[in-house]
């Protein structure tokens, strides 16, 4: 199977465009992209979400679902804000990485799955192991590869060429003409911290 690849930053830094383009570099490429945001997930939904389960398996289970390991078999599973999964669903996804099978909720069969692992967090996880709210295994199986994306306020050269490409990109969309922006707009934002980073700019 493909490495495990960790993405770190600050919030609005791109994580996802990274994890996109890793997987649109990968040979992978032609296998499905399924994204589950880790923080939105009751704690009690999330081994659902990541396993599927079966119809009648709990209050509300209507009908048989596939979970997201199901769902991006053969291709990646991003899982955002890994640093808020909760404990009991750490130790369920450390048991699929380490077998790579996954057994719905209310069923008895197991089901082998292929899927890429990249994960992306805010978080400083190292901190978040010593207060022992994410696992020290799980980490080092999540994290064969880090990807750390600076802030934008550290990168102030990207400025220009991500304006010229959001220029560019809703000029098209819009079907109007590519404006054109004068030096002094980019010598301005250069100075600017962008604490939003790039979803503020």
């Amino acid at each position: 199977p493909a490495s495990a690849v960790l993405i770190t930053g600050e919030s609005g830094t791109g994580k996802e465009l990274v994890a996109r383009a890793i997987h649109s570099a990968s040979a992978r490429v032609h296998g499905p992209f399924h994204t589950l945001n880790c923080s939105a997930i009751p704690a009690g939904l999330v081994e659902s979400e990541l396993f599927g389960h079966r119809k009648g398996s709990f209050t509300g289970a209507i009908e048989d679902r596939a979970g997201c390991f199901e769902s991006a078999d053969g291709g990646t599973l991003f899982l955002d804000e890994i640093g808020d999964m909760p404990a009991e669903a750490q130790a369920k996804l450390l048991r699929v990485l380490e077998n790579r099978v996954i057994r719905r909720v209310g069923e008895q069969k197991d089901i082998t799955v292929d899927v890429r692992i990249i994960s992306a967090t805010n978080k400083d996880l190292k901190k978040a192991i010593a207060d022992g709210s994410f696992r020290q295994d799980l980490y080092y199986r999540l994290n064969a590869l880090e990807i750390i994306v600076p802030p934008l306020r550290d990168r102030p050269e990207d400025i220009p060429l991500l304006i010229e490409h959001c220029c560019a990109h809703y000029a098209l969309q819009l079907k109007r003409e590519r404006p054109s922006i004068e030096r002094s707009v980019y010598d301005s934002l250069r100075g600017y911290s962008f604490p939003g980073n790039i979803r503020e700019l």
